[in-house]
Parts: C-alpha cells; structure tokens; sequence
C-alpha cells in the first residue's frame, strides 16, 4: 500500500501534447494499492479516468458515494464505478487481485479531510484563475516548468491556504493508508482462509464476486490467523489434473489435428496433497489429537488460485503453501471414448526446482514426503529430520522413481547413523522389489556393508522364523474368498525376505497388496521391545502375525491385513495415498500403539476405511461442485 498526496495523470491539453504523467503507466504493471486525493489538482481529471479505463486500473473512491475527488475538493463532478469506506474491504480488492495473478494496482481516491471542504472550493477558484494566468503569459507552453509556477501561484492566491489543506490532506491518506495496510496484513496471514464482509459492502459493481474466497468448512484452525502447529508436515507435490475425454461414439482417428465434442474435468491431484487431504479428513473422526500441513509449491497463476481455493474448501490448512514464479503443476490427459490414453503433457517442473525451505519454521513430529521430489531434496529432508528428531516417512510414489530415497539413506549411514534412517516405508511390492534390487547394486552397495550385516545379524532369525512364515503363506488371502488364493507370494516372490532385509534401513514397512490387503513387517529396538504389547506376544497363524525375538531383545513382526470389502469400487486411484494419509495420522496420534497387537490391528483397519474413502478423479474436489466443461468440436 503506497500513500501520496495526488497522483499524476493527463495534463490539460494532453489530448494535444500527449503530456501524460507515468505513474498510470506504473500503476499498470505495479499491484500497488494507491491512496490519493485524486490526481493532482492542476491536471484534466476526466481524461486522466478515461486513461486510466484504457490501462485497466481499477479507481475506487475511498468515501460513502462514489464522487471523484479533485484534491483541494471532496467532489470533482465525476464518478467512478466503485467505493468503499471499510479499509477491510479495500484490503480484500488488493487481496483478490493478489490471489488471482493480476499484476496491476488499485487505486484509492480518498477525499480531502471534512474541515477543509469549504476552503477546497475557494482554493479550486485560484487554480483556475492560475490556469489562466499560465495560458496568458506562455508558461502553460513551459513544458516541465509549467507545473511548479502553478502551484507557486496557487499558494499564493490562497495565501498558503492551499499548503495547510496538502499536508492536512496527506496526513489523512497515510491514515487511510495505514489502515488499509494492517487489514491486507491480516488478510496474508491468515492465506486463503479469511473471511470477507458481506458482498453490498462495495457499492455498485463489485471487482470481484467476495463468496470465491469464503471458507465454507468449520474445520479447527483455519480460521484462525495462527493455526496451531503440525505434528505431520507432507511435503511434496500439488497439481492439477486436466482430463479431457472424447465422447463414446467419436472417433478421433477421423478428425485428426482437430477438436472433438466431449468433456473436460478439472481436478486436484498430487501424491502429498491426496495423503494430507487423508490425514485432515481422518482428524475429524478418529483421530481428533493430530493435526496435518501441506507443504507444497504453487505457481502464482490462474492453476495456483483453484489449487490453493479448493484445497481450503476441502478443510485443509492452507498456510503450508509456498507461492512460487512457475507455472503450477498440472497434468493434462487425453483420453478417447472408451477412457483409453491417446496423449497428454505433464508440467512438474515446479517440483523439481522446489526446495521446501519453510520447513524450518515447523517441528513436527513426524515428516511425510514422496518421490515426486529429487534426490538433493530428499537427501536435505531426511537430514534435516535426523538434526531435530523428526521421524520420516517415504512414500515412494512409482517404481521408476522409488530409489530416489537411496542416496538420502546412503549418506546417514555414511554419517554413522546407528538406527534405520527412514522410520515408515510404504510401498507396493513392484516399488519394494525395485528398492531392494537397487540397494543390492553396484550405485549404492548397500547390503555389503559391516553394518547391515551386524543389523541383520542382531535380527537373529533363524529357521523357526522361517518355518512360521511357511505356515502363514498357507493361509488364505481372504477367509471369506478363496478365489483369491493364499499368501503364498510371500515366499515365492520373496516379499517377506526382501522386507527383512531392508529393516536396517526403513524401521517399518507397510506393504500395500492392492485386493490382498497390506502386510507390516516392523523392527521394535531393543530398548523399548520390553514396554510393548508385542514382548509377550508370539506367532499368532491364526491371527496372520508372526513374531520373533532378536539377540539384543529386539522384535520382528510380520502380520498380514485382509482389503476391507468394498462394494463395486469404481475407481482406486488414490486409494494407497489415501490409505497413507490415514495410517500416519494414526501412528501419530495413537503413539506407540502400533507396537501393541490390538492397537496396530485399529490403526491398520482404519487406514482401510481412509483408502475406501478415496474419490475417483472426475470427483477428486471434496465439498465443492467438480469443474466441467463440454466441448462442442469445432
């Protein structure tokens, strides 16, 4: 917010002599908000609005009506569309304009203080009769000199009358000014979560329609300008997802370089936005103790404004998103009419190029991120969470980008790390096959070191575990379906051997089978085995759990979940962020219970429920109507 006296405009005869100040052209590509008394009291007023409409500048009159003011005068005798009273209502215009990308200032014309009215319309009478002096003796045709003789002689008609009412006149509009300033301070504070007054308090037009920014939720904390902190930050990726689809009986073979009729869904998408949207929704039911923030890149575009909107519609916090001069991440998918892939064009950039700096300004308890991030940034979080006592989770998103976690593992144990480095590990079996196999590799060599081995040895398994697996892999996947075989592929594609042998690394892997469940193989140390529900517990074939005791009284345990029926699912895409989201909300909040049989077995299931609960894409906004758009080839 900028507070002068008068702002420059178009000179009288400016149509002639194209003597226009720049400050309109400033106002163009400045989003300022700026207080005046108008233009200066010398220049054509009614010009300088037409102008001013050319460049797009939006004028408000800061006052009850919507007069124009003309400096030393409250009222020139032109109107302008817009005014308000309320300095929160102008800070909100400034804070619209600011959401949705637009790069122009506003404009604030604030009439001169009430006890300087009536000299105002004397003082207007000596700038006319100076005009006129100038017009007759030539100084009007003085180019930059002409401005200060009138003025000069404006002061003295008025007998300085005219200075008193310019300092009077500017001390009010660095008031306003400042007013203005702390309500659009409060406004960034609280992002994107602030509510606005009543849509009759701007008169007239409105800029813009104040019901796009209000939070219909009545989640804890988002009203508040402090929320309170975090105690699960995910950091990763927010995107877009653009999914275009032809209809069923066009084939775009036949209409080549050329649109075709069909729909268009616009939805939120984002590896750590579906896992902290997850970890939000859970809090409101069972889990009322954890509280969730994203951290994300934005673009400071159109994308970035739905993205950060529908994202606080949705009940989550807001103020983990970091505004960046990038394009926001978008994925545009074009499909034919059977839901088939014909193309489309993936924009990430801005997650590559993010380093999630703020985190610094958090310290929660536990740090979700995923693969989507390079392996630099990784590295800098999984390092950052060793320095502050953070635990870490890693979802590692795909299997082509799943090892980006091995060189952030890598150096904490090259830094002499004495624990896994990584606390919760979530892939499915294609992305923990893959990070085996990479660990094994020549790149990293993880497995051929003095202290995996010491690790593993102190795991102390030996053939009674391995007999208790084989029973297990006997069992069915589920009791109450056979088609679905048994668990077999826990031995004959080495999943259960893999997972142990990845322990020293990741504390707790959480395996996600798709429609055969989950399976947790987790690593309970030593110095805390003998406080848990787990230290009197053994195997358990019935029950799917098999629990060894290592040398140092460290525990093993390796347990099987059967998928919770659902009835005719439709779409699973989501459904394992989902089912993250839900489970780090439960370890979080619940403690320790995953190291209890029961507690771990409640924490499981209703990560379940978190997964059914994943939307299919054409519906991916939560509590608010999706975004389409149907298209009538052309």
């Amino acid at each position: 917010v900028f507070a002068t006296g008068g702002m420059g405009g178009v000179h009288r005869g400016g149509e002639n002599s194209l003597d226009i100040s720049a400050d309109l052209q400033e106002l163009t590509r400045c989003p300022v908000g700026l207080v005046s008394s108008g233009v200066k009291s010398i220049l054509d007023i009614k010009r300088t609005l037409e102008y001013m409409e050319t460049l797009g500048v939006p004028v408000v009159a800061y006052s009850e009506t919507n007069d124009f003011p003309a400096f030393f005068s409250s009222k020139s005798g032109h109107k302008v569309p817009w005014n308000t009273a309320n300095p929160k209502v102008a800070a909100e215009i400034l804070h619209a304009q600011w959401r949705l990308g637009i790069e122009n200032g506003v404009m604030f014309a604030v009439p001169v203080p009430e006890d300087y009215h009536q000299v105002g319309e004397t003082i207007e009478q000596h700038i006319s009769q100076a005009i006129s002096e100038s017009e007759q003796n030539g100084m009007a045709n003085a180019g930059n000199d002409v401005t200060p003789w009138l003025l000069n002689r404006i002061r003295e008609l008025s007998g300085g009358q005219s200075m008193e009412s310019n300092i009077a006149l500017l001390k009010n509009n660095a008031l306003v000014g400042g007013r203005i300033a702390v309500q659009y301070s409060q406004l960034q504070g609280s992002s994107a979560t602030f509510q606005p007054s009543a849509p009759h308090s701007v008169k007239k037009d409105v800029i813009v329609e104040p019901n796009v920014f209000q939070d219909t939720t009545k989640s804890p904390g988002l009203s508040e300008l402090h929320p309170k902190p975090a105690n699960v930050v995910v950091v990763g990726c927010a995107a877009i997802d653009i999914i275009a689809q032809g209809k069923k009986d066009v084939n775009p073979a036949l209409a080549p370089h050329s649109t075709i009729p069909g729909t268009v869904n616009l939805t939120l998408g984002g590896v750590a936005r579906n896992i902290a949207e997850a970890a939000t929704r859970v809090t409101s039911t069972a889990y009322p103790g954890t509280s969730s923030l994203l951290v994300a890149p934005i673009g400071e575009d159109s994308f970035g404004h739905i993205l950060a909107e529908q994202i606080s519609r949705s009940g989550m916090r807001t103020d983990g998103l970091v505004p960046m001069h990038e394009h926001t991440a978008v994925c545009n998918m074009v499909l034919d009419g059977q839901g088939a892939l014909i193309g489309g064009v993936s924009d990430m950039d801005i997650t590559d190029n993010f380093s999630p700096d703020s985190l610094q300004r958090h310290s929660p308890e536990y740090v979700v991120f995923d693969s989507n991030l390079k392996s630099d940034t990784i590295k800098s979080l999984v390092d950052h969470s060793h320095k502050h006592g953070i635990k870490a989770l890693f979802e590692p998103t795909s299997v082509y980008k799943s090892s980006r976690i091995l060189p952030a593992v890598k150096a904490a144990i090259d830094k002499g790390l004495s624990q896994a480095p990584i606390t919760h590990f979530t892939p499915n079996i294609l992305e923990l096959l893959e990070v085996y196999q990479r660990a094994q590799s020549e790149d990293y060599d993880l497995m051929g070191s003095g202290w995996w081995w010491s690790c593993i040895d102190n795991l102390s398994l030996g053939s009674n575990f391995r007999m208790e697996l084989e029973q297990l892999a006997r069992r069915s996947v589920d009791d109450a379906d056979a088609s679905k075989g048994t668990l077999a592929f826990l031995i004959d594609q080495g999943i259960a051997q893999v997972a142990v042998n990845l322990l020293p690394f990741f504390q707790h892997i959480w395996i996600k089978c798709g429609a055969n469940g989950a399976i947790a193989v987790m690593h309970i140390p030593g110095n805390v085995a003998a406080s848990t529900g787990f230290a009197s517990q053994k195997s358990n074939i019935a029950k799917r759990c098999v629990v060894a005791q290592g040398r140092n009284k460290d525990i093993v345990v390796l347990r099987h979940f059967p998928a919770l029926k659902v009835e005719s699912p439709t779409n699973v895409t989501g459904a394992g962020d989902s089912f993250v989201g839900t489970l780090i909300a439960g370890i979080s909040n619940e403690g320790n219970q995953i190291y209890d049989p029961q507690g771990l077995e409640n924490i499981v299931n209703t990560a379940f429920q978190g997964k059914n609960m994943s939307r299919p894409i054409p519906n991916h906004f939560r509590n608010s109507p999706r975004i389409t758009m149907k298209l009538d080839g052309m």
